[in-house]
């Protein structure tokens, strides 16, 4: 079963990390996106994009409308921003959904979004405890920042202050990942497959 899990995994970086190869910025929009509301290995897309944007993989470069970035600087703002952007409007369209689907579409549909009604009350007591903090911190914890737009939506979090902290916890995660790829450069698996026991330990807890 290790085995099945360690390949199934390996299979999923290889996917993400050949869409960034082909694709640069748009596929680190779109996925950091996607995150927002579905898991889908944040930490990856904005570790290898860290890694790319360092030139550490030959050919391989951050273009924007038909434009290259220069490998360093510029490109890593680049890849950070676009991570931020992405992961930020992919938050607020998640509050959407629970906001105006509220808590009935979410116990008949939930299942697609990884909530079930379990679920949803223990987040209920979690915004109730912590408020906007719930927000923030929510978006700097693996796993758990993926599983905090929907409910912000159903308990009805206050758009502004919920953008504003999700624009901000994203900007901390995003430049601090990519800065992680950046400094490892090829050598970004090293510090990928390190940092997955922390997210085996959160997703224990």
């Amino acid at each position: 079963a290790a085995v099945l899990v360690a390949s199934i995994l390996s299979g999923i970086t290889d996917a993400i990390t050949a869409t960034i190869g082909d694709y640069g910025l748009y596929a680190v929009f779109i996925l950091m996106l996607v995150d927002a509301v579905l898991p889908a290995a944040s930490e990856v897309v904005m570790v290898y994009g860290g890694a790319l944007a360092s030139g550490a993989f030959v050919g391989q470069e951050v273009t924007l409308f038909g434009e290259t970035i220069e490998d360093g600087l510029p490109a890593y703002l680049a890849i950070a921003l676009a991570g931020t952007i992405g992961y930020t409007i992919g938050a607020v369209g998640g509050w959407a959904i629970g906001l105006y689907g509220g808590r009935p579409y979410l116990e008949r549909h939930g299942r697609w979004l990884h909530l079930n009604e379990e679920k949803l009350e223990r987040a209920e007591r979690w915004f109730e405890r912590w408020g906007d903090r719930a927000v923030f911190f929510g978006r700097l914890t693996p796993v758990v920042r993926s599983f905090v737009s929907v409910p912000a939506g159903v308990f009805e979090a206050r758009l502004g202050r919920y953008t504003a902290l999700t624009l901000l916890g994203s900007a901390i995660w995003c430049f601090a990942f990519a800065a992680a790829g950046y400094a490892a450069g090829e050598s970004w698996e090293e510090f990928h497959h390190a940092f997955r026991y922390f997210d085996y330990l959160i997703a224990a807890l």
